[in-house]
């Protein structure tokens, strides 16, 4: 079934984006650094792809779900739009991560320890 990879890797993406403008993690937070930091990203992980086709590291497999386009030899199409939900993801995650433990840490200094509270 051509496109699948690609429909999920983008219902995936909404998915996050959901959850990011619930918690107004990254791109509700501050889009413009969320863009460049997306963008930063994908170049960087391009670069990488780049590395591992000339180098004969990474192949594209023959799959069903994939369109079947290419955009250089070994790189499909679906390739950039992971990478962008990747980094997007690793935002989110790494912003939600934050904001846990900074909320655990504002709690945990109003709250005594029990060490502190034994005779």
């Amino acid at each position: 079934m051509p496109g699948l990879y690609l429909a999920a890797i983008l219902l995936s993406a909404v998915g996050i984006a959901l959850i990011d403008r619930r918690f107004r993690l990254a791109a509700w937070h501050a889009p413009g650094r969320t863009a460049v930091s997306v963008g930063v990203g994908v170049a960087f992980f391009l670069a990488w792809d780049a590395v591992g086709i000339a180098t004969g590291v990474f192949v594209k497999g023959d799959s069903p779900l994939l369109l079947g386009f290419d955009l250089a030899p070994h790189l499909p199409v679906e390739e950039p739009v992971f990478l962008a939900f990747l980094s997007y993801l690793a935002l989110v995650a790494w912003a939600g991560a934050r904001r846990v433990l900074d909320a655990r840490s504002t709690r945990g200094a109003d709250v005594p320890s029990r060490r502190e509270d034994a005779p």
